[in-house]
């Protein structure tokens, strides 16, 4: 059952600056945390901020204390799963995907509300995580996601691949 303590909502303009903060609070973290590698050089940007919003794919996670997270989320494909090594998907059905998540730490619990939701729109998601990144494996595995193998990211790093079906 889905926590209604948070609620999900489209990303808005004036939501950009208070988001470019979150995206700089979970780098911090994730340095702090064993995984300075995967969000280098300002990643995610303004530029990819922008983008998901304007793509309406960006999500906002809310609570009655203001945004705890944000995410993409997208149904379609994700040109950097088109190949996997060292497995292979669960199946070959469309899917969605999330990207791009971070909480704002204050409350337990938002990544999950924000990947159960996802769960509500796609019963067949995939989405990718670094080999560091030992929280968002921890996400994925407690939401019945299966690691598949390995995918590559544009700038040719490595990430872990998961996917989770759900019954039809």
């Amino acid at each position: 059952m889905m926590d209604t303590e948070f609620h999900i909502r489209k990303a808005k303009d004036k939501d950009i600056d208070e988001i470019m903060a979150l995206y700089e609070q979970a780098r911090a973290y994730m340095a702090e945390n064993g995984n300075p590698g995967q969000w280098t050089n300002g990643y995610p940007a303004r530029e990819d901020v922008e983008t998901d919003l304007n793509r309406n794919v960006l999500y906002i996670c809310e609570s009655s204390d203001g945004i705890e997270g944000v995410f993409m989320f997208c149904i379609g494909e994700e040109p950097n799963y088109r190949e996997i090594e060292g497995g292979c998907w669960l199946n070959e059905e469309p899917y969605g995907f999330l990207h791009r998540i971070a909480s704002a730490g204050r409350k337990k619990g938002v990544a999950t509300f924000c990947v159960q939701w996802c769960l509500t729109r796609c019963k067949n998601m995939r989405g990718d995580t670094h080999q560091k990144n030992k929280t968002m494996q921890r996400v994925f595995e407690k939401n019945g996601f299966k690691s598949c193998g390995t995918v590559y990211m544009e700038d040719g790093t490595p990430r872990i691949a998961y996917q989770k079906e759900m019954g039809s």
